[in-house]
């Protein structure tokens, strides 16, 4: 009987299970996107290694303007070589400057990101030769003009699968010759390794950029790997103490550091916190909508009762109890709640799927949203109908008789 009376008047029920569906579909929605960016953003935040702290220049003010963090030059080839020899926790530590410029092989030409660094980038971020080698050391000391690229930009110049070890290809109008191609890794967050090339330090800073600094070679951060994930905090105290004799930094004078540690723990907790708080505002906004939903189910509900007196009064007259035009009431709204929710899931879903394969990261729906999703919508339902029910209810025959 319920769903006969809610199918006379589809418009109409459509329209109210519309607030419903909305709130719902923003429930699971949201979350499921939140939760599948986060998962995708922890992992690639992992792959850069959760037991690495970098370590950043500080700030470069430009008429009392800050220029943001690692605009300075502040930290040196050197400094990253006390870390190592002098952090009694460092396992492995890296220096690396790098920027973008144009490379060229052939007629093909592609710009890309170009990562000088030294022998021991390997090591501390796991980057494994898929042919040839890694620039030696020797070849780091007398600064030569070599490269190993990574396996996509080897596809972008020399064609897919090519044999790129001995070739040469130009960056900014330089000749190098490919000693090596990486293996693959996958993006991670804005930069693609797999799109980089690397070349010595020193060649980089010699040929490419120009040496800024007033000692050594300006690097743009320091990469070091602790022997253990536990040794993050003890690493962070005494390279921050070594950095400051170093720098002639004196934190009792009133100095402020010139460089900034960081590690990828930190930055997933930051980014849980932001997804999780993000998540919470637009669930918050979406219980709005379903209590808009609510609200339109008690309204129709409300006129339906109007509309139907003369019913009601006929079904009492025959004997049909309270508890019967009660439930039948009731059964109404929650059928228009129960069709909208489970509509709502749908949809959520659907676009969660879209979402996640437009933009590449995984499918995550939680059973909790799920069941939230649908549990709502019975909430609705019976809390909506209450009223309008138990006021068809309590019409007496008589008078609902007596109704044009």
């Amino acid at each position: 009987m319920a769903i006969a009376a809610l199918w006379s008047n589809k418009l109409r029920t459509a329209l109210t299970m519309l607030g419903v569906i909305i709130g719902i579909t923003a429930v699971i929605a949201v979350t499921s996107v939140g939760q599948g960016v986060q998962s995708q953003t922890e992992a690639n935040l992992q792959g850069l290694g959760a037991d690495i702290l970098q370590v950043r220049p500080g700030s470069a003010s430009s008429g009392n303007v800050s220029q943001g963090s690692g605009s300075a030059t502040t930290l040196t080839w050197d400094d990253a070589q006390a870390i190592g020899s002098q952090v009694q926790v460092a396992g492995s530590v890296s220096a690396y400057l790098q920027q973008t410029f144009q490379v060229v092989y052939g007629q093909n030409n592609t710009s890309t990101t170009i990562l000088g660094t030294d022998t021991t980038y390997p090591m501390v971020n796991n980057l494994t030769m898929q042919s040839g080698r890694f620039f030696t050391a020797d070849e780091l000391t007398q600064a030569q003009s070599v490269v190993v690229i990574g396996p996509t930009l080897r596809d972008e110049l020399l064609g897919v699968g090519a044999e790129a070890v001995g070739e040469k290809i130009r960056i900014q109008g330089q000749r190098y010759s490919v000693v090596g191609v990486a293996n693959v890794k996958g993006s991670q967050g804005r930069q693609n390794p797999d799109e980089q090339a690397y070349v010595p330090l020193t060649n980089m800073s010699a040929r490419l950029v120009g040496n800024n600094a007033l000692s050594g070679i300006a690097v743009q951060g320091i990469s070091v790997k602790v022997s253990a994930q536990d040794q993050l905090e003890a690493a962070d105290f005494q390279i921050t103490n070594l950095l400051r004799v170093r720098h002639s930094i004196y934190p009792a004078r009133g100095d402020q550091d010139d460089f900034q540690i960081s590690s990828a723990a930190n930055l997933v907790e930051t980014l849980s916190s932001t997804v999780g708080l993000f998540t919470v505002m637009v669930v918050a906004i979406a219980g709005i909508s379903l209590v808009v939903g609510g609200i339109g189910i008690a309204n129709i509900m409300l006129v339906s009762v109007v509309e139907r007196t003369r019913e009601i009064g006929i079904r009492k007259a025959i004997g049909a109890t309270n508890q019967a035009i009660l439930s039948q009431f009731l059964a109404e709204a929650i059928a228009i709640s129960a069709a909208g929710g489970f509509l709502g899931v749908g949809l959520g879903v659907a676009i969660a799927r879209l979402a996640a394969s437009l933009f590449r990261f995984p499918f995550v729906v939680s059973l909790w949203a799920i069941g939230l999703g649908v549990g709502l919508s019975f909430v609705i339902g019976i809390v909506a109908g209450v009223i309008p029910a138990r006021s068809a209810a309590k019409l007496d025959p008589i008078v609902a008789l007596r109704s044009d």
